[in-house]
Formats: C-alpha cells, structure tokens, sequence
C-alpha cells in the first residue's frame, strides 16, 4: 500500500497560490492581513481566500489559513468576526499557535480543523496529547529534531491520533520558533505577532572567527531524505516560504512532488534537486534531521546564493582554473534560467481565475404547488480565465403547496427581500427573477428560511450554514488574597538554597534543559530542600525529557512552574499542581482558560512581551493566580546549534553529546549599530543570547499591584556575561520593601541594576 503523503506549499500571494496548486500541492497554507505570523507576505484579502479555496478545490487541494501568532485580549471581538466567517466557507484548516485561540476555535468553531503552528515549539512526547487535547488535529514540529527523535514523536502522534508536519524545504530561523524575542526586545517587532526583523540575517561587527554574519544559518532542504521521513511516520511534508514569489513556489514544489511521486513509483530518488538552486536560495543543509549540528551549517552571506552555486558547480567539472568569462557566462545563463522560470511560471498562473461564480435563482410559485426556487451557476471550466463556461442547475421545493392567503403574501417583494443578499463568498448574485411569483399566495415563512438554507448548503458545497457566535462576557475575579502580593526568586545554583534562610518567598528552582542519562542529583536535591519549588525549561527534547519527567514523577512536588507543555500534560496527569510559565507566551484570558480548564492549569506568568495597556484588559479565571516576572535577564534567543563557533571559534567542528552537558562559556557580538549582545551557556543549557541590559519593571508594582498574586525576580546570573551581578540579598530585601510599601525602594532598586529597560512593559505587541 502506497503511503499518504502530503505536499504543503507556501502561498504569499494569489499567484503563489496558484502557482502551488498547479505544482501539484496537495494543500497550500497562507494568511490574511491580520492574525498571521508574515507580515512581511503581500497576503491575500478573504474574497481572495474564498476564491483560493474554490481554485485549489478544483483541483484536489486543501487550503489552510494561517492565525499562528499569539492574541492580544481586545482583538478577539474582531477575531471572532473573522471566525464567523471563516466558519461559512470550506477551509479545510487554521494553523494556530496562541492557546487562547486554541480554546476558542474547539469550544465554539467544532468544525474549523485546527493545526499547531511550529511557534508552538511542539518537541517532546507530552506536548502532542496537550496539543491533541486542547483540539488540534496535527502538528508542525520543531525544526530543530532529527530523524530519531522524529520517529518516536510520530509514533506519539499515531496513539493520539494526531499528524504530523515537518519541514522539508526553506529558511531555517537558528533559534527555536515561537522562542526568539530578539526584534521584539530591541525593536517592538516581534516574532509571534508576525514582524520578526531577522536579527540573525543581520550583518555585526567582525567576529574573533572571521564571520560578518554570525548568525545565518543555511536553508534547510530534506530533498534526499525523504525516503527516511516516510519511514519516520511523517504525514506532511513542509515548505516554507510565504515571503517568496510564484516562481519560487512552482519550482520547489514541482521539484519535491516530482521527487515524492518518483520515489513512491519506483522505491528510488528519481530528482537530482538542481533546479531548487535555480530560484533563492541560501545554499542548503540537512545537518539537524541528520542530527549533525556543525560548521558548515552557517553561511556568511544571507543573500541569494544561485550565482555562487552556479560558479561553483562550474570549477567542479573543469577544476579551479576557470576564466572570467566562464563565470560570466554561467551568471549569464543563470539570469536567463530564472527569467525562464518566471516566464512560464507567470504564463501558467495567468490563466487561472478565483473570481466569483455567477449565480441566478428564478422563483415560480403557482397555488396548489410548491414554491420552486432554481438556481444555476456558472463558473469557468477548470477555472480557466476566458475558458469555457461551465453551467450547473440545482431546484428546491418548498414542502408546503403555496395557498391563498389575504394577511401574509410570499410574493416577489418578499423573496426579493429575503433573497438579494444571499450571504455566500463563493458566488455573485447576478439575477433575481421573480416575475413568475403572483401575489396573493403564501406559505409558512419558517419555510422560506429552510430553502434560504438549503440553497447556502448547496453553495457550500454541502456544508450547512453555521449560526453566528458571539463570546460570552467573561468574568474577572478578584485573587483570593487581594490585600497580599508576594515575591518569589529564580535561582539556579544550588547554594541558593541557602536564601531560604532569610526570606518567606517562594523559592524556584529552575531545572536544565539537558541532562546526563539517569540523572538523579535534581531529585535528591528538591527531596533535601522541600521549599525549592521546580522550575522546568521551555525546551526538553528526548533523553532530556524523560529524565525530567523522571524528576517529576520521583519528586512529586506540591508545585512547580512550567514553560513546556508536556511537562504540564504529565503534571495534570499525576495530580501536580502547576504554573504556566513566562515562556509559553499567556497574553490573554483565553489562554487562562484553556490552561485552567483543560489541564487544572493552578496560576499563570503573563508575558512580558505586553504592555500595562494590553496586560489590564486580562481577565483571571476563578480560584486562579497571576504572576510576573519584573527583574530577568532578556533572553533573545536560544538554539540547539552553537553560536560560538562563528563568534569566538571552538575547537570541535561539530556539537557532540557533551557539549550541552559540560560547556560553560560566554562572549558578545556587537552589530553595526554599537549594540552589544551577550552570548551565554551554561552547562545543561543551550546556547542562548541575551539584551545588553536587564529587564527590571518595578512601575507594574504601583500601576497593576491589584491584579498580581506575585512577582518574581531572577537572582540565576545567567546572561550577565562579565558585567558583576547585584547581590542578591540587597535586591530581595529591597523588593520586599518596595511589596510593603516602602517609597524609596524602587529607587535603591535602579541602582542595584543600572544597566536596565522595561521597554517591552511601555511599548507592548
């Protein structure tokens, strides 16, 4: 039995989608102007979606509409209107990444098919029944995972019925998705709203290691590894590229289903993969799927790399001693390939069409029969522009004969008026007739509303129309204690314990993303010191995972806090109390919700990428705590591949098994604009980098003390680079005497910490 494998395409624009439909996508993903995660795409209106669905429809295709950023809580009123539309059409899926919109979509649009968006940074074998759970009928994995670890996720998927997406083709961002904060820390754009400015295609200063562009990172194409991705269980296979252009599209996507289809034919790779480097690209490398995370995956150059491969390629087959004019003719030849490609390419989708079909519905009503009402529409044939027109005829009756009637009259001023704004995006209404419907005859006007909707039913293609919702007024609690507001540490090492010793606060303790096999030291350590309250990473992936979990199930602490989900998953499952973390991105009260309800969620960190404005509109659930963070440091960016090696040099060419567990170092870069950047590892983390300065927001203190059951500063050091760190003692007691009052505290506060911003708090998403 051959398997089912899908080919998901990008679709920036309309010629993008049309240029993936008929590349032979199996479906194509794109979003509208608001609620998506590529601002920078031209996107498409939603006549436009409608008309997209028809074209693909046509042509065995599915559409998908990206809403993969995370919800402010005023925008759901429009978001809803949005949905209430959407709901009417046949999409046939919404990518999702905020968990609030997750709640919303399952609770009130049952029949919208939801997909979890890479933001979600889905990587470990609990985070696909939270996702399942929580409603979404695939996800989209974290780029970063490698064969092994993305067969036993799929393995995960199959027991809770739930695809799986990878990416196969297109940019890769260094950092994980849905956890890079960089543009939105420095510049107000951020990654999970869609406005990401690429801090890693930037050009910095020279590093040590000789890079201009430390942190750009290849293009990612499994072109030759999909035989071993069909093997893994992998359902989708992935291209990213909203921002790129129809000829892009067609070229990658005729590449890969030509490659597919071969492969499924004969059991051999058929596609030798050269016209991928035709169109943009930044060379490519498979190194995470084959988990060989090394040098050669970074290139200094974030532009097109065509030209140099087209040279390159060049010098393979007549050595190096190439003339100029040979380079120049091969760049010339390149040229001429792409204006070929476009060429075609604009020739192909040219003639394709999303317009409306046109509709005519013709009444006859005649007493002793019953209302007739035919409708014919006429699209072109195949969707052809300027093709032939194909015309299809559908009749409804009434079940009631039309009678005589001297008070109600179903005559043509009524139908006229029920009929003329026949809300359905598919189709213009180009006529009306209703010469043929005599006054004085009626019939029961429910059953005028039934045609109504039997008619939109057969518009849409079958689906019966959906009743409008509208969200219910949520209520806002008061927290249980509101005359308390309480500080609570972050600390890392474990002689911090110690500070129990001279504070009531609650105390985390925030747990590695890596571990040796095994790994028992953190359970004897939490076991030895019961006021230490676990704090698990956003990131755990495989081993990592299980030893955590292991933590979990052998500790089983009355509390912990979370920044992934899977942990949260098994938490719920063995009875755990538990708090959302900082990094799962809460911006609104849907996302409490569906934390609180689906999983007994105890209390959630809102984001600190809001601002005062777009915290205070958040409603808490009933019998549930809120907290923030005011004193961190500003994690930008973590990622699983090395940022060392291209800033200050390593030794190793590649990251073995012991680099996360035993490397401990730190450095900066520095862009072209003097910002200076720290880049921090500790062992058992991933290389991460952080903002010059700390983030310190002691104005949410005075502005929305009310709302918080408590607020958390982080005494770890992690991301200080060599600046010395406050002590720690001085910023508890001070903190604690700003909680109590104190009116001087804040400003013995900004001493401690000179080098700070809470931008984020002022400017928001």
């Amino acid at each position: 039995m051959k398997p089912k494998i899908e080919l998901l395409a990008p679709g920036g624009d309309i010629d993008a989608i049309k240029a993936a439909i008929i590349a032979g996508a199996d479906a194509v993903y794109c979003g509208l102007d608001s609620f998506n995660a590529r601002n920078r795409a031209a996107n498409i209106s939603f006549d436009e979606l409608v008309g997209a669905i028809r074209l693909a429809h046509q042509y065995d295709c599915q559409i998908f509409l990206t809403l993969n950023i995370v919800i402010l809580e005023h925008e759901f009123k429009s978001l809803v209107k949005l949905l209430n539309r959407l709901v009417n059409t046949t999409l046939d899926g919404v990518i999702v990444q905020d968990l609030g919109l997750l709640y919303v979509l399952r609770r009130y649009f049952p029949s919208l098919d939801i997909h979890a968006s890479t933001q979600l940074t889905t990587h470990n074998a609990g985070q696909i029944p939270f996702l399942r759970q929580l409603g979404a009928s695939r996800v989209n994995l974290s780029r970063e995972l490698n064969l092994r670890e993305i067969t036993a996720l799929a393995e995960v998927g199959k027991a809770h019925d739930t695809l799986l997406e990878v990416f196969v083709h297109g940019s890769l961002c260094i950092a994980f998705s849905g956890l890079c904060y960089s543009t939105s820390a420095s510049a107000g754009n951020s990654g999970n709203r869609g406005r990401c400015s690429q801090a890693c295609r930037e050009e910095y200063e020279t590093t040590e290691a000789g890079n201009n562009f430390p942190l750009n990172i290849k293009d990612n194409s499994a072109f030759f590894d999909l035989p071993a991705l069909i093997k893994a269980g992998v359902y989708s296979f992935k291209v990213e590229g909203r921002i790129k252009g129809a000829s892009y599209v067609h070229t990658v996507i005729d590449s890969f289903r030509k490659q597919i289809d071969g492969y499924v034919e004969t059991g051999e790779l058929t596609q030798d993969g050269e016209r991928l480097y035709k169109v943009f690209n930044r060379d490519f490398t498979n190194a995470f799927l084959r988990g060989d995370l090394n040098q050669n995956m970074f290139i200094d150059n974030p532009r097109d790399h065509a030209k140099s491969h087209a040279v390159d390629k060049l010098k393979a087959a007549h050595g190096e001693e190439i003339s100029v004019v040979q380079i120049f003719d091969a760049k010339k030849q390149l040229h001429a390939d792409k204006q070929q490609i476009n060429a075609t390419v604009d020739e192909k989708v040219a003639h394709l069409t999303i317009e409306k079909a046109k509709l005519t519905l013709h009444f006859v009503a005649e007493q002793g029969q019953p209302l007739t009402l035919t409708a014919t529409t006429a699209h072109p044939k195949g969707f052809i522009s300027g093709g032939e027109i194909e015309l299809q005829t559908q009749t409804f009756y009434s079940a009631s004969p039309m009678l005589p009637s001297e008070k109600l009259s179903v005559d043509a001023q009524a139908l006229n008026a029920r009929f003329k704004n026949i809300a359905n995006a598919h189709y213009e209404l180009v006529e009306l007739d209703t010469s043929q419907v005599p006054a004085g005859l009626s019939i029961p006007y429910r059953e005028v509303t039934e045609l109504k909707n039997a008619l939109l039913t057969y518009l849409n293609e079958g689906a019966s129309p959906v009743n409008e919702v509208t969200l219910p007024k949520l209520e806002r609690y008061a927290k249980a204690r509101p005359e308390q507001t309480e500080l609570s540490l972050l600390i890392c090492d474990p002689r911090d314990a110690a500070l129990a010793n001279i504070t009531d606060a609650d105390i985390y303790f925030k747990l590695p993303d890596a571990y040796k096999r095994g790994c028992t030291k953190y359970v004897d350590l939490l076991l030895e010191h019961p006021r230490l309250i676990p704090w698990f990473p956003p990131v755990l992936i495989g081993k990592d995972f299980d030893v955590a979990l292991n933590i979990l199930e052998q500790v089983k602490p009355d509390w912990i806090v979370t920044n992934n989900t899977g942990i949260a998953y098994h938490a719920h499952r063995l009875g755990i109390n538990w708090i959302a973390g900082p990094l799962l991105n809460t911006t609104n009260s849907y996302a409490l919700l569906a934390l609180q309800q689906g999983f007994d969620c105890r209390g959630a960190f809102i984001s600190n990428e809001i601002s005062k404005k777009q915290i205070r509109h958040i409603a808490r659930p009933d019998n549930f705590k809120l907290f923030y963070s005011v004193y961190h440091p500003i994690l930008l960016m973590a990622s699983r591949q090395c940022f060392f090696q291209q800033s200050v040099g390593c030794e190793k060419p590649r990251i073995d098994n012991g680099c996360m567990l035993s490397c401990d170092k730190s450095t900066s870069i520095k862009n072209l604009k003097g910002d200076s950047f720290a880049i921090d590892k500790q062992k058992g983390g991933y290389p991460s980098i952080y903002n010059q300065d700390q983030f310190l927001n002691t104005d949410i203190i005075d502005d929305l003390k009310a709302l918080f059951d408590g607020f958390m500063i982080d005494l770890t050091n992690i991301g200080a680079g060599d600046k010395p760190s406050p002590d720690k003692v001085s910023l508890i007691k001070h903190f604690e005497a700003m909680l109590s009052g104190q009116t001087n505290a804040s400003e013995q506060i900004a001493q401690l910490v000179p080098a700070s911003t809470n931008q984020q708090y002022q400017v928001g998403l």
